[in-house]
């Protein structure tokens, strides 16, 4: 069998970190399968749905790399199919038409619920139809016996079908339910696999029902559980349930989400740091936890750590200057020379930004107030005195780390006296790289220049 997964998200909003996490799940299955993965946008309630969340979702989507294998499907260009499907079943006897009012279907529930029983409409067995009266079509649900699903993350689930309502596929004004639209584009769709969120799985024994009804194969399911806080909550805002466009914002590359969101509920052994090559040979549909995961910033920050280190530096170079202020006309270079020892020490983009400022000036940056404490009256007298060596120095750094030792030992200097106070001069702080890097990246004019204006 050729496995054909799909995503099918409902644009009323951006792409949570959920459903980017069962996107990802469908595509590695699916990429490890060597078979298909689909993307459709449910679109059908046009109250909800909106152009500009139907782009976020894209944009979001394009941003971790999970676009679809061909076209979208929009769920609104199929509704003559939805509608086809439920008056098959009319003729195949597997549903009916029901003309109860509103009010009487209000009604029939309430009793229904008051008598622990499913709903049944007394149109089930009925043959005499009235004339021009609105009706919707209802799905004829077995009333014995269990319904059996072998769902590959939670084994056999079992629901007595005594619990299952003759659900409304089709409404009155012949619009479909949801339960009808996701049967019929699944399948029209050829999906093999459905991957989703456990929310969903007491919709898979209606649903499964509908392909009975139907005639056609049922889909393999899988029920993920659910992302929860850091605190085992149910996942909010304030734990991180925000949009993907929200991550990317703050910093978070790529590559780190999706390793992130790989380990939210499925695991590899003890691996905790891979690629997205390395989870797509890994993914096979086994070892997806039973239980919700726990969505945590700190282990976040963690793994986009390993792949800021991992990253281009040519590429985090671009990213940083598109974030930060308009640096000089050397800027680039000096981040350019600096990124690798820079990359080693940040957690995420911003961060990246925050400890390179100091290279988007020219001149003396702004001190913060421990570079202001190293820098007293002693401190500047070694730095005048280092500007004078500086104008005969080496340039390159394989030269002018001996001439700086021998320079530190003619005049009684060991580098805690000298090194503070170049950092705190050169970088206005003292959270940056060795500091025979950053003088031999900034040069001589420039590491004069910050000297002269700190001295002065």
């Amino acid at each position: 069998m050729s496995v054909i997964t799909r995503f099918a998200p409902s644009p009323t909003g951006y792409l949570h970190i959920g459903g980017a996490r069962t996107a990802l799940f469908n595509y590695l299955f699916a990429r490890n399968q060597r078979g298909k993965y689909l993307l459709r946008v449910e679109d059908t309630d046009k109250k909800r749905s909106t152009p500009e969340a139907v782009e976020a979702i894209y944009d979001g989507l394009n941003w971790l790399g999970l676009q679809g294998d061909g076209e979208v499907v929009l769920q609104s260009n199929q509704l003559e199919a939805h509608k086809k499907a439920a008056f098959d079943m009319l003729e195949r006897g597997t549903a009916y038409k029901c003309y109860l009012t509103p009010d009487e279907v209000e009604a029939l529930r309430a009793q229904a619920k008051e008598a622990g029983i499913p709903v049944r409409s007394p149109w089930r067995d009925k043959n005499d139809a009235p004339e021009n009266t609105p009706f919707t079509i209802r799905l004829k649900m077995p009333e014995g016996g269990e319904t059996v699903i072998e769902d590959m993350v939670q084994g056999k689930v079992i629901i007595q079908n005594e619990k299952l309502d003759d659900m409304i596929l089709l409404r009155s004004d012949g619009s479909p339910t949801y339960m009808l639209a996701v049967v019929v584009d699944d399948h029209d769709m050829g999906i093999t696999h459905v991957l989703r969120g456990d929310d969903h799985l007491n919709n898979a024994f209606r649903q499964y029902h509908i392909y009975q009804a139907l005639g056609w194969d049922v889909p393999i399911f899988g029920h993920i559980p659910l992302i929860h806080g850091a605190d085992g909550a149910k996942l909010s805002k304030r734990h991180g349930a925000l949009g993907v466009d929200a991550y990317r914002e703050m910093g978070y590359l790529p590559e780190a989400m999706l390793n992130y969101l790989a380990r939210l509920g499925w695991s590899h052994g003890d691996d905790e740091l891979f690629s997205l090559k390395e989870a797509i040979e890994w993914f096979d549909g086994s070892h997806i936890g039973k239980s919700p995961s726990r969505f945590d910033f700190d282990k976040l920050k963690s793994v986009n750590h390993h792949w800021m280190r991992q990253a281009d530096p040519a590429m985090l170079v671009e990213m940083v200057m598109q974030i930060a202020p308009d640096g000089g006309p050397k800027t680039k270079d000096w981040l350019a020379s600096l990124m690798p020892l820079l990359s080693e020490r940040a957690q995420t983009l911003p961060e990246l930004a925050e400890m390179s400022s100091w290279l988007f000036c020219e001149g003396a940056p702004a001190l913060n107030e421990n570079a202001k404490a190293i820098l007293n009256e002693e401190a500047k007298s070694h730095l005048q005195n280092f500007a004078t060596f500086m104008a005969t120095a080496p340039e390159n750094k394989l030269d002018f780390e001996p001439a700086f030792k021998d320079w530190m030992a003619e005049n009684d200097l060991k580098m805690k006296d000298i090194g503070l106070p170049l950092r705190a001069a050169l970088t206005g702080t003292k959270r940056a790289p060795s500091i025979l890097d950053i003088v031999v990246t900034l040069g001589r004019d420039e590491t004069q220049k910050r000297i002269q204006d700190i001295c002065i």
